[in-house]
């Protein structure tokens, strides 16, 4: 059966072809008889043979000419009909001209005019029956040899449907679809494209009669609830689970197997969407040159690509990144069709540089994502973190307020509550600073603290991927450890709404929701690459690195939240610091910078800040 079905994938085109042209033959003589009640004695059968012949000369050129024989049959469509039709009307067009021309000039029709129409009909017929027949033959001769899958469809919209015959239509695979999920559930106990439709509480009683392998999501508007309720089940039960992508996302209008993927972690930490107040949003930013400083970075980046929607007059995309910049800039031009943008490398500790950017764009708003971020780095760093968190955020602050800015949106981090390494007490002091200077000027400074984004640079998920992919082990750093997670857009939206709620010197902190255990992270990330914890790869943990605490804050000790208008973003009341006492000491903390002594610098910093303590560190000493 496998040779036949091997046969059917290297058929010669001349097998088609002579095919193709015998159904001619039998068409024709088909149509004869038809067209005389099959009267085998009739002497309009004399003409037969040159008829058959006439026919033949004409269909053979077309079918050269056209290479209808050279298509891959098992793949035929409704094109390849339409191919036929064309070719068909074409040569029994040719029929009745000759006809007419040899009646002209002879008085005698080489075949009447009815056999023509008949033998149009049925050629059409048997050409297409032909190919479709081979068609349905190599798909269950090839059925017979796929690998079987029981899949649920969650969704019972045209998606649902969409992708279910995609499924079907798959040559690799032999989908078995058991269950259509109505996430409504007001449509149960019915039947949609032949198979039957349940309720959302029915999923666990099917996959516990059932062999159930794949789970497909087909239906984007689940709640998050819901929809980690689902993923929990599936992962329990080493179920893989997929999902079906926006429809502006399909190629030409048209669903493809490949374009269905699995689910990423991504996927699970999804939240409900955020609402923004665009119009607002809009107000700010329409017309106006923006800068945004750290652009070539994650978030940066997607700061860059959210004010796209908002019509700036013009986007400064600032960094030192010369590769990030240049991908960030075809991006620009190709994908989001914006031309409205500037890219300027340069580094925001080099004052010289960041004055001729302001002298030369005047920014009404800046956006401030700048800052070196790694914790460990950061701990054994501290002269750089202080160079580019303190010193690159003073500078871009003072010349704001020198050039007239309106609005200064810096963003910041949870690790400056209470902060327990270098790096979340540099992003204080860097606050503290902006929080100063909004008092004694025009230029509204506001700040945004939000937690871990996913996949950001040098974030916990890209590293557990590549360790995964390389056979592990994954390493998680304490087993109680857990995190704020939100995702690059989700944030990056946030920033902007808050942006265009403050009046100048808040501190928005976001709604993170729920903080994750990253140990239980380290092990979904493993089930979705199919992988069983101890037997494919193992987990290990390392000991908290330095700097590192268990659970991250929004939020100090002393300070509480109020609301604002929006439900996911609260206004922190924080310590206010008089100009004239801390200004002093943060310069003081620049000038023993040039000693590059580690423990003079991070002994300043707990002077500024005296909630930093350090946690897992050397500097522990300085808090006895």
């Amino acid at each position: 059966m496998r040779d036949l079905l091997d046969f059917k994938r290297h058929v010669p085109r001349w097998v088609i072809l002579g095919i193709d042209l015998a159904i001619s033959i039998f068409s024709m003589i088909f149509a004869y008889f038809l067209r005389f009640n099959f009267d085998f004695t009739n002497q309009s059968f004399s003409g037969l043979w040159l008829a058959i012949l006439f026919a033949l000369s004409i269909r053979a050129t077309l079918f050269y000419l056209t290479k209808s024989y050279a298509g891959i049959i098992r793949y035929t469509s409704t094109k390849d009909t339409v191919r036929i039709i064309i070719i068909m009307l074409v040569s029994n067009t040719l029929y009745v001209v000759v006809n007419s021309v040899s009646y002209l000039f002879s008085g005698k029709y080489v075949m009447p005019f009815s056999v023509v129409l008949i033998d149009f009909f049925i050629s059409i017929f048997l050409m297409t029956t032909f190919r479709l027949a081979v068609k349905s033959m190599y798909l269950e001769i090839n059925n017979l040899f796929k690998p079987e899958r029981n899949i649920i469809i969650l969704g019972i919209n045209q998606n649902a449907i969409t992708a279910k015959r995609v499924l079907m239509r798959d040559l690799e695979i032999k989908y078995n679809v058991l269950a259509f999920i109505d996430p409504n559930n007001f449509d149960a106990k019915k039947k949609l494209d032949g198979v039957m439709v349940h309720n959302s509480d029915e999923i666990e009683k099917i996959i516990e009669k059932n062999l159930i392998t794949d789970f497909l999501i087909a239906d984007k508007n689940i709640g998050a609830i819901q929809k980690k309720e689902i993923f929990d089940l599936c992962l329990n039960n080493d179920i893989k689970i997929f999902t079906v992508p926006d429809v502006s996302e399909w190629i030409n209008g048209e669903l493809s197997y490949n374009q269905i993927r699995k689910i990423n972690i991504e996927d699970l930490l999804e939240r409900p969407p955020i609402q923004l107040d665009e119009k607002q949003i809009q107000k700010d930013i329409l017309g106006k040159v923006v800068l945004v400083t750290g652009a070539a970075g994650s978030i940066g980046q997607e700061i860059v690509i959210q004010l796209t929607k908002f019509f700036p007059k013009k986007i400064v995309i600032f960094d030192q990144a010369e590769s990030p910049l240049y991908d960030l800039e075809l991006e620009m031009r190709e994908k989001y069709k914006f031309y409205d943008f500037e890219i300027v490398i340069g580094d925001i500790t080099n004052k010289v540089r960041v004055n001729k950017v302001f002298e030369v764009f005047h920014p009404d708003i800046v956006f401030h994502a700048a800052a070196y971020k790694h914790v460990p780095m950061m701990e054994n760093n501290p002269s750089e973190a202080i160079l580019t968190n303190v010193i690159g955020t003073r500078t871009i602050a003072d010349k704001s307020i020198e050039f007239g800015v309106k609005k200064f949106v810096m963003i910041s981090t949870d690790k400056a509550v209470n902060p327990t390494n270098v790096m979340g007490a540099s992003k204080r002091i860097a606050e503290i600073y902006t929080q100063t200077v909004s008092a004694r000027s025009n230029t509204k400074f506001i700040t945004t603290r939000f937690g871990n984004v996913l996949g950001s640079n040098g974030s916990v998920i890209p590293r557990f991927k590549q360790q995964i992919e390389s056979g592990g082990p994954v390493t998680v750093t304490h087993p109680d450890v857990t995190r704020y997670f939100m995702t690059i857009p989700e944030a990056c939206q946030l920033v902007l709404q808050a942006g265009s709620l403050g009046n100048g010197g808040e501190v928005f902190i976001f709604d993170m929701g729920k903080s994750v255990k990253i140990v239980d992270l380290a092990q979904k990330m493993i089930k979705l690459y199919d992988l069983k914890l101890g037997v494919d790869i193992n987990l290990k943990f390392t000991g908290l690195r330095p700097g590192e605490k268990l659970y991250e804050e929004l939020l100090n000790d002393k300070e509480n939240t109020l609301p604002t208008v929006h439900e996911k973003i609260m206004t922190a009341k924080v310590r206010q610091y008089k100009h004239e006492e801390i200004i002093p000491e943060i310069e003081k903390l620049i000038e023993i910078l040039s000693n590059h002594d580690n423990f003079e610098i991070v002994a300043q910093m707990k002077k500024i800040v005296p909630e930093f303590l350090s946690k897992n560190s050397v500097y522990e000493s300085l808090d006895a």
